[in-house]
């Protein structure tokens, strides 16, 4: 019964991770500026990540894996945002001002 139990929140585990790799994925292509791309990005690293490493966690059990696994996610949660950081510290000192709306009154509140 427990087994049924932890492998069903394995799985629930790997699909919202799975969700959330999707959705900034989505994001990454749909987003106007790199700074929006940017957090759509780290969102994936982060939470989408951090989801299916858990999950796969789970569905190892007390392995060697697992703990493989565990040094990865903390490896990835301290470099993650870090480097979302640094990208765009370097793209703002570069000159990129962020995209903070439409210039032409034509376009406000019309969906793209």
């Amino acid at each position: 019964m427990m087994e049924m139990i932890v492998d069903g929140l394995s799985w629930l585990l790997l699909a919202g991770g799975g969700f959330f790799v999707l959705v900034g994925g989505v994001g990454v292509i749909r987003m106007p500026d790199l700074y929006t791309r940017i957090h759509a990005a780290s969102v994936t690293e982060t939470l989408g990540t951090m989801l299916i490493l858990i999950g796969l966690m789970l569905h190892s059990g007390w392995e060697l894996a697992t703990f493989k696994l565990l040094a990865i996610l903390v490896f990835l949660l301290f470099t993650g945002p870090v480097s979302s950081y640094a990208l765009g510290n370097t793209a703002l000192l570069g000159g990129l001002k962020p995209e903070l709306g439409s210039q032409d009154p034509s376009k406000e509140g019309r969906d793209l």
